[in-house]
């Protein structure tokens, strides 16, 4: 499997509610020194994202317009579109997302990711 498909299939497990439960696995595709810029715009860190994705539910997420691009030989960057639907309100939010993937000890881990809201105001 190349590189593409590689951290593709980890953006695609990221946004699996069982995954996003699963601490351990979480853990394996989190890098610790993650960083994540919100929609907001906030910043988190590890700790806090692992934290919020315990409490977080009644989410399906769909993602689009994936590329991968080979900054270095360990060294990926990720966009996509990422279409957010709250369950309970049907309410959908888009946004643009990028992450950076690091090839660390021979397994990749996101050490990067900020999505973007698109306002179609």
């Amino acid at each position: 499997m190349n590189y593409f498909e590689i951290i593709k299939n980890f953006e695609l497990e990221l946004i699996q509610p069982e995954i996003r439960k699963s601490t351990e696995r979480l853990n394996e595709l989190i890098a610790d020194e993650f960083i994540e810029i919100g929609e907001s715009g906030k910043q988190y860190n590890k700790q806090e994202i692992l934290s919020a994705l315990q409490k977080q539910t009644g989410i399906n997420f769909f993602l689009s317009n994936f590329k991968a691009t080979k900054i270095s030989s360990d060294i990926v960057l990720a966009t996509f579109q990422l279409e957010k639907e709250i369950t309970e309100s049907r309410e959908k939010i888009i946004s643009l997302r990028s992450s950076i993937w690091k090839l660390n000890d021979g397994k990749w881990q996101i050490v990067f990711h900020q999505g973007t809201k698109i306002n179609f105001d």
